[in-house]
Order: structure tokens, then sequence, then C-alpha cells
């Protein structure tokens, strides 16, 4: 009896805002959340993208040998590809020094001094590999696994198979750079071939995050709710005599969505909630690590709030406006690694003691590094390399305080336990509580994974 009349009281509740009529059109929400093939380690995930492709030999790769050999040419015996036309100089040292970092003296560079105060958190892979050494299709390669546009991006397969833990905020969120985006645009937070429900939704860098969050003065909620039931009956009568039609189903549920968040969004952006002294650790306020320090408070929040996936962009646009350093590494990355090593490192210790850390996994990375040499005589900047280069994980499940893989005695190619794009991929999925051969998705015949099943598991970087 007391269930029936609870039950009595909750149907009225949520018949009273507009639940059934939301819910109605179909039998389950795609963004619910849904089980995990394995036990996770991690509940969420920030991903810190460096656009552009930040130096290994100059940021987590030392190489010693780089100062012994600085002047001369790479041995004939390595096979490099002349990406762009761009002359092969001489080989050049960091021009930054490398100190240990923690109680594992892990090496990082003095481009990221604050990080190297958490050294003891990171997992460092510096035997990265990708397929292709040009901005455009190595970009779309690390957030999709394939280097041609038109597939899902890593944050759509982790909302496709894990969902959301909170109804009012997207899976899925992308926050890029005041300067521009990646040069090959939106397939990189893409849901491809899937339906546009899980692709990533944009989060301006400066001003409000999300624009038009507030309906018009003289409509309520409750009239704008008459409205989209109206319209959601239109729609799904249309797409009863249409069936299949993914885009129309995705378009109805953005809707509910964009609804849900009025009343959540607002408050999950808003940065006048945290103190003064949070805002002053993440740069909040400050030159030149403002827009970046609110990318990383924004993410922490949203982490807190139940997305699943988020993904910052570190440069936009071309060239020396990213991490793209032809012209000067020192210039490019001074600039760079000075609007981002506080924010991040902020991120981490902020994680930390909300004990956030170990259910949220961190991964920074570019879509590929640089050249141990320069780009002609007395040139001090560094041309693509996709041969060998450097990433690292922190919290949700890695080992902290330790560096995997080896590049060669250059730092040119990735020689021992070599870690492809795939295999990145096939670990961010397993911390996350999923199996990346049983991730797929039926698409023209074929059952479609991330990785084409041809990665696997970094285990050696799992705690």
């Amino acid at each position: 009896m007391g269930g029936s009349f609870a039950g009595t009281a909750l149907t009225s509740l949520l018949a009273g805002s507009g639940f059934f009529a939301r819910h109605g059109h179909a039998a389950t929400n795609p963004l619910g959340s849904k089980p995990s093939h394995i036990r996770p380690k991690a509940k969420n995930c920030i991903f810190l993208m460096m656009n552009g492709a930040p130096s290994q030999v100059d940021t987590f790769d030392y190489k010693p040998e780089l100062q012994k050999h600085a002047g001369k040419q790479l041995p004939a015996g390595k096979k490099y590809i002349n990406s762009g036309g761009r002359r092969v100089g001489y080989l050049t040292p960091n021009w930054r020094p490398f100190r240990p970092g923690g109680q594992s003296g892990l090496l990082i560079s003095d481009y990221f001094p604050k990080v190297r105060e958490h050294a003891d958190k990171l997992a460092v892979i510096r035997s990265c590999h990708a397929d292709s050494h040009a901005h455009g299709s190595a970009l779309v390669q690390m957030n999709t696994g394939m280097p041609l546009i038109g597939r899902p991006s890593l944050g759509a397969w982790v909302a496709y198979g894990l969902g959301s833990d909170n109804d009012s905020l997207p899976a899925y969120v992308v926050m890029l750079d005041k300067r521009g985006g990646p040069i090959s645009g939106q397939p990189n937070w893409s849901s491809g071939f899937m339906p546009g429900t899980y692709q990533g939704t944009l989060f301006r860098p400066i001003g409000d995050p999300i624009l038009d969050l507030r309906g018009p003065k003289h409509l309520d909620r409750r009239a704008q709710r008459r409205q989209l039931d109206f319209i959601q009956q239109l729609n799904s009568q249309h797409l009863e005599s249409r069936p299949g039609g993914q885009e129309l189903a995705s378009r109805i549920q953005s809707y509910e969505l964009a609804h849900r968040m009025q009343a959540e969004a607002p408050e999950a952006v808003d940065l006048n909630q945290e103190s003064t002294q949070t805002l002053e650790s993440y740069g909040v306020g400050q030159q030149p690590t403002d827009e970046f320090g609110r990318n990383c408070l924004v993410a922490r929040r949203l982490v807190e709030r139940g997305v699943r996936f988020v993904q910052l962009y570190s440069g936009g646009g071309h060239l020396e406006e990213t991490w793209d350093a032809h012209e000067s590494i020192e210039k490019n990355h001074g600039r760079h690694g000075a609007e981002v090593d506080q924010p991040i490192a902020a991120l981490l210790t902020d994680l930390e003691q909300r004990g956030m850390l170990d259910e949220t996994l961190v991964v920074w990375g570019g879509e590929f590094g640089r050249m141990p040499f320069s780009e002609g005589k007395d040139a001090p900047g560094r041309n693509h390399n996709p041969y060998g280069f450097s990433m690292w994980m922190a919290g949700g499940g890695v080992k902290g305080g330790m560096a995997y893989g080896e590049t060669d005695e250059f730092g040119f190619e990735a020689v021992k336990d070599k870690v492809h794009v795939h295999d990145i991929h096939a670990t961010i999925l397993y911390l996350l509580g999923i199996d990346h051969e049983l991730l797929t998705y039926f698409h023209q015949g074929r059952k479609e994974s991330l990785t084409d099943v041809h990665g696997h598991v970094v285990n050696e970087i799992i705690a």
C-alpha cells in the first residue's frame, strides 16, 4: 500500500513536469547510462589536445645524444619522408633543460614546470606513432582512429557505448581555442555514420560557453514545454511513417536535451560559484592562462556533473597560432606552454583534492610530434614527425611516475614497445570499461569499431 501511494504521487509529479510527454516517443534514451563491458577504472575522460603537435624531444622525451651530435645530419639509415617540401636541417638539442620531477624523478622540460610537480601522477608514453604527417588527416586519426573523414570520433564512441550519467547535459563536450578550431574542423568531433545524438557539443572558449540557454522573456517554462510537446508530436508522427530516420530522431533528442540544459547548464558553467583561490590556481583572470584555465575549470565542473567525455583544444587556426613550431620551438612552445602549464597542473590538483582523479582519466597529447633536427641551417624550428612522439595519461586507473616505450637515441622514431593511435584508443576505452573489440556499430553491412580491431591495450601503464 505504501508503494502504491508513493507511486501515485510520483506519477502525478512526473506528469506535471511533462516527463511522459518528453519520453513517450522512444522506449529508451540513447544517452541513458549503459553498462560497461568490464569493470571501469574511470568514469569520465578529459582529453587535452595540443593542436599543432608539440615536440617530444623538447617536452617529455629527453635525448642527451642530440647535444652530443648537434649540428650533424640525421644518419642516412633513418627513413625520412620530407613532408611539405620543407628542408632537412641539423640535429638540434632540446631548447629548454629537462629536470626530474617528484619521487619518480621523471624527466620533464622547463616548458612544463608546474606539470612536472605532478610527475608521480603521469604515465608518459614515449613511443607513440601515427600514419600521417599532415595536420588535417593526423588530427582526424587521433580523434577518430582513421586519417579519413566520416567516422565517429572517440568521444562519440564513448557516448554511444556508455551514455551519460546526467541527462540534462551532453555526454560529449568539445571546447576549442578562441583562435580557431583544428584545420580539419567538425569531423574531429563528429558522430560520423552514427546518429547525431552522439556527436560532440561545442562550448564557446570565451564569453558564455553556451548561447541562447535562456528562452524569450515572454515565454515561461510551461509554455515552452507545451510548444516542444506539440513539435515532438508532429515529429513523432512523421518518424513513425519513416522508420530508421536517424536525423529526425536525433533532432527530437536534441530539442529535449536543449530544454533540459536550460535548467542545469547555466549552473554547470558558472565559474562565479568557485572560490577566489580556485580561480587563481587555474590562472583565471590572468594572462596568458585565462582562456585555457577557464576551459579546464569548466571541464572539471562538467565531469563532476556526469559529462562522460570532455575535450579541450590548445592552439587554433594554423602554424604559429598552434603548437606547429616551424619557425621557432622556443618562441612557439614558450608561448603555448605558458598558456596551458598552470591550468593543467591546477586541474590535476583540483581533481585530486576533490577525490575525483581516481575516476577521471586525463589524457594529454597532439596529433604527432616533431623532428629532432631543424628545418635548415641556423633554423630554430622543427618539422612534423609521426614516427615517434609522446603523450601522457593520469588518474583513472593509470600508474603514475613512469615512462613507457622508447624512441631511438635521437627521438626520431619509436623503437621499443611501440604504441599506435589504435592502441591509445583501445587503452582509453579499456580504462572507461569498454572492450574496443566489442564496441561496434553496424554500418553498410559491416560491424565498425573505433580501432577497426587493430589496437591493443597498453596494460603496462594500468595500475
